[in-house]
């Protein structure tokens, strides 16, 4: 019993033994993942040299980035600037050179000969846009109607004892021949004005010459009496029409522009109104080059004036283009440091004219600020 004990001690230790000895090589042999579930030995991620925002707010840009994005610089330089400020405006046509074509009584809207006319087509002054066809109910036109047959029925009659008379002139006295005919003419004009009036059109005729502005003409559709259908303007001559709600800045004006497109649009002082409009007084600028504003410069298009007075401040001059915001929505701007490397400056400024601005604080005399591209440098993270 003893000896049979031992052996099977000796077995069950000797199985163990082999199992732990299997275990141990199956640990130390690789893992391999199932078909398409092995991702490979991936290598770590490549930190590249492209543009990047450094931990101190600057931006990291290389040469190869800056050509891309067209980065410009410009040294800056300190000088005399006229004070300005900044009005809302809004384009307004010239009433001089523009004009509205409006119905002046209600009907249904016929085209022309040559048709309806489109927004953008050039007109001349006296050209017919459409016809305006006069509705009237049932019960006017059957009057009309009745009374044109019976100024029909008056005519032939008329017409008639005319001849008689005119037959017997050696026997009937003059003055009744000449009261025949005047009667004769008199219900022929009558008869002619009542079928005119059942036929009539009111012709829609541009007041000036230039361009359609705008339009709301549509064949067949009901129009009442001024309803506005075509706008004319002549793009070369445009208005601002300006809103001041200091009417001290009135008498401040010496000069005045606007940027559009990031060009400068001067413009030329009118005058200012004697009344308040919305609690603020309206200022009239006259657009001086048309060429320039007719094509980027639309009827009602909201705009900003920027007015200089004849004081003049000492600051930096910068293009407009070159402020953009930082996180905390301050104003900034960037000047490059290095070669390769941009800081943000916050800066203070007011305006020039529609194009410049003058920084006030923020930035050194002799600094390379951005002038172009200052917007893609302030989207690189």
């Amino acid at each position: 019993m003893t000896q049979a004990l031992v052996k099977s001690m000796r077995s069950t230790a000797a199985a163990t033994l082999l199992g732990l000895s299997a275990a141990a090589m199956l640990a130390f042999q690789p893992v391999m993942a199932g078909e398409g579930h092995d991702h490979g030995d991936a290598p770590p991620a490549a930190v590249g040299n492209g543009p990047k925002r450094q931990a101190d707010g600057s931006v990291f840009l290389p040469k190869p980035a800056q050509r891309q994005i067209g980065v410009r610089t410009a040294l800056t330089a300190e000088a005399d600037w006229p004070s300005a400020f900044a009005l809302t405006g809004k384009v307004v046509m010239d009433p001089n050179a523009g004009g509205r074509v409006q119905a002046a009584i209600a009907g249904r809207l016929q085209a022309a000969v040559t048709g309806l006319p489109s927004v953008g087509q050039a007109v001349r002054q006296g050209q017919v846009l459409a016809h305006v066809v006069p509705t009237s109910g049932a019960i006017e036109q059957a009057n009309q109607q009745a009374q044109q047959a019976e100024l029909r029925a008056g005519l032939r009659l008329a017409e008639s004892r005319l001849s008689r008379l005119q037959t017997l002139s050696d026997t009937v006295a003059r003055k009744d021949i000449e009261a025949a005919a005047a009667e004769v003419i008199g219900l022929r004009e009558r008869l002619q004005a009542v079928s005119a009036g059942l036929s009539r059109r009111d012709a829609l005729v541009t007041p000036v010459s230039g361009v359609i502005a705008s339009a709301s003409a549509v064949a067949g559709q009901v129009v009442q009496p001024g309803d506005l259908v075509f706008e004319v303007i002549d793009p070369a001559r445009l208005r601002i029409e300006a809103l001041a709600y200091d009417p001290a800045q009135a008498r401040q004006v010496g000069s005045a522009s606007l940027g559009v497109g990031g060009a400068r649009v001067p413009l030329r002082f009118i005058g200012a109104a004697s009344s308040l409009r919305e609690q603020a007084l309206p200022l009239v600028f006259a657009v001086d080059a048309p060429q320039a504003a007719g094509h980027t410069l639309a009827l009602g298009q909201v705009v900003q004036v920027v007015a200089q007075s004849r004081d003049r401040q000492r600051g930096i001059a910068v293009p407009a283009a070159s402020l953009v915001k930082n996180p905390s929505n301050q104003d900034a701007v960037w000047v490059k440091v290095a070669p390769e490397r941009f800081e943000p400056r916050v800066v203070t400024h007011a305006p020039i004219d529609g194009a410049l601005v003058r920084l006030t604080s923020g930035v050194k005399v002799g600094e390379r600020v951005v002038t172009q591209g200052a917007s893609l440098i302030n989207q690189v993270r």
